[in-house]
């Protein structure tokens, strides 16, 4: 009779143990999400998002199987908190993964990048589009005087703390924070040796970047970057005006222009290098690495004058008397005017 009363008892606790994990499999460990493509998707939260608007994110984005027992598990797992951040969906996700990611803020970082960039607009644009501060926020940060003075910048020289290149950060970083991460990096670059470079020709920081985005904009060819910086370094020597047709189209802000004329050429603004000599206050767009190293590690030449090559491929004649830069300079106009280029 005992027996037979602990065998039931035994049983009865095998069947509650069957049923309760039963249950736990079905409220936590069962696929919940299925993707509606082959492509990522991303829970982006912003600051002060309730959970149903997280819910409503999640549904837009993947078809959530049993809404119930997302709910269910939310509340027995106290995801009560929302925070912000940058989430992965991934298919066949159960509910306790998805739900654990979310209550911790276990964030997917975003791979950050940008490159051939013109302008701070432009900037806070593309920087806007892959994180969660929007363009206004971070186009007033650089131009804040205040913020931009304790790292040596101001807002003419910000856009010079970003290198191009693919930084890992979380999307719900703020722009102070990620000004901050990126100020690392452009540290980072600037060793020693570069320092000395730059001493030696002699420019700060900010005026090798200066250059730099001239150069690249000049040119794309990496074999040329250096001779053409160059050749700027020898002008900028003798105080002669860069006359840098680049840095009259950013005058203008028209980047669609592809023949700078004399109307052009006296434009007042402070980035008009054929009214005024010097550098012009700031980079007319991000310099790239190579631009950067092209300045640090600038031909030796006696090259004061460059004129686009008359086969428009992107490559220039250079040269050192006014003469042969007048004969260059035909060449160039006729193949302009045979193709029609205004």
């Amino acid at each position: 009779m005992l027996k037979s009363k602990v065998a039931k008892i035994l049983i009865l606790i095998a069947l509650v143990a069957i049923i309760g994990f039963s249950y736990v499999a079905y409220l936590f460990l069962l696929p919940n999400v299925k993707l509606r493509t082959d492509k990522n998707e991303f829970l982006l939260i912003r600051e002060n998002t309730g959970f149903e608007e997280v819910l409503q994110q999640l549904q837009a984005k993947a078809d959530v199987k049993n809404v119930t027992t997302f709910r269910q598990a939310a509340k027995y797992l106290r995801y009560k908190y929302v925070k912000s951040g940058r989430y992965k969906i991934e298919n066949g996700m159960n509910n306790l993964t998805l739900v654990r990611n979310l209550r911790n803020g276990t964030q997917t970082p975003v791979n950050l990048t940008f490159n051939n960039i013109r302008t701070k607009e432009q900037l806070a644009g593309r920087l806007a589009s892959q994180l969660m501060p929007d363009s206004a926020e971070i186009l007033e940060l650089l131009n804040d005087t205040a913020f931009l003075a304790g790292y040596n910048l101001n807002p003419y020289t910000s856009v010079s703390a970003f290198i191009p290149n693919t930084y890992e950060v979380f999307w719900n970083m703020s722009a102070k924070r990620m000004f901050e991460r990126l100020y690392k990096e452009y540290d980072k670059f600037w060793t020693e040796e570069r320092k000395r470079k730059a001493e030696a020709i002699p420019m700060t920081q900010a005026e090798v970047s200066t250059l730099a985005s001239i150069v690249d904009a000049e040119t794309n060819s990496k074999a040329e970057k250096p001779v053409v910086a160059g050749l700027y370094i020898n002008r900028l020597r003798k105080n002669m005006p860069l006359q840098a047709d680049p840095t009259v189209i950013f005058a203008t802000g028209d980047f669609s222009l592809r023949r700078v004329l004399n109307v052009h050429t006296r434009i007042e603004s402070p980035y008009n290098t054929y009214r005024n000599t010097g550098l012009p206050p700031g980079p007319i767009r991000i310099p790239t690495i190579s631009g950067l190293e092209a300045v640090l590690n600038y031909d030796r030449n006696d090259y004061i004058f460059m004129c686009a090559k008359e086969t428009l491929n992107g490559e220039h004649n250079f040269a050192a008397t006014w003469s042969q830069h007048t004969v260059n300079a035909a060449r160039y106009q006729k193949a302009l005017n045979e193709r029609g280029i205004r």
